[in-house]
């Protein structure tokens, strides 16, 4: 449903010309679907979070905190989640809430420039939300384009990381060796990982609507061996392999994806965080 993300400075992954993506959605293979908070609104995620979420995780925290949405698509649940995190109302504005923003800074990046362009010219908070044409897959873009974010707060590593939506698609173009260096690689990169993976249900459904639409079936989805319940296989991965913990499940969505937080175990976060603090 929503995509990777492709570098600032790499090639794109997937070639947006063979056939629009407005003229044929169904075809969207990283998923950066043209209209896709039409079909699964930023609503149905952001009211299963509580409120206060941010003060609870990060009571003592020095502020700006820093967050990463990877697959942002154009930008519609960053907004919202941004909004719901900070107790910004629909109708509140950076301008009308200059101090608020202060307290959380967003990095969104997504696979499709075209959507990144529609994100940036839509953002009502343009000063504290950043859209990025990343492929996060591709290490040679992603490794200075995200340290070069990062530096710019004297941070090595993000507070929050927010990936709706994006497994599936990381899985489907990269194997099972790619979600997990996926998922290896975020739970390195942030402290808590809010992430909701797709049930093995909507891989069959991408999969029939690729063949649907004539085109070649998904590289790797015949071969994965990752599968079936897919919120426990991620589980899975990254409390056995990432050294993460499950705080907390927030429930399903109507469309039947759960919302899931984890924290890092890592001694390097908890050692980079304090000694960041102390500076």
């Amino acid at each position: 449903s929503r995509p990777a993300a492709r570098g600032a400075q790499g090639k794109m992954a997937a070639p947006m010309s063979e056939g629009s993506p407005a003229s044929a959605p169904g075809a969207a293979p990283y998923g950066n679907f043209p209209n896709y908070s039409r079909f699964h609104p930023p609503e149905g995620r952001v009211r299963l979070l509580p409120g206060g979420l941010l003060r609870r995780l990060f009571p003592a925290a020095a502020r700006p905190l820093l967050g990463l949405d990877v697959g942002c698509n154009s930008g519609e649940l960053s907004v919202a989640l941004y909004r719901h995190l900070l107790g910004l109302q629909e109708s509140e504005g950076s301008l009308d809430q200059p101090a608020a923003g202060k307290d959380l800074n967003l990095l969104c990046c997504d696979i499709d420039p075209v959507l990144i362009e529609r994100a940036q010219q839509c953002s009502p908070f343009p000063a504290y939300i950043s859209f990025a044409n990343l492929d996060i897959m591709d290490s040679s873009a992603r490794e200075p384009f995200l340290s070069s974010y990062l530096g710019r707060f004297g941070r090595s590593t993000f507070d929050i990381g927010f990936c709706m939506s994006v497994t599936m698609w990381i899985h489907l173009n990269h194997g099972d060796s790619g979600l997990m260096e996926f998922l290896s690689f975020l739970s390195s990169l942030c402290k808590y990982l809010l992430i909701e993976p797709q049930p093995w249900k909507c891989y069959r459904a991408a999969a029939r609507r690729l063949r649907k639409l004539g085109r070649n079936d998904f590289d790797h989805f015949r071969s994965l061996a990752i599968n079936g319940d897919m919120a426990e296989r991620i589980t899975q991965i990254l409390t056995k392999d990432c050294a993460m913990e499950l705080v907390c499940c927030f429930g399903s969505t109507s469309w039947d994806r759960s919302l899931l937080l984890f924290k890092s175990n890592g001694s390097d976060h908890e050692g980079r965080e304090s000694s960041e603090q102390e500076q």
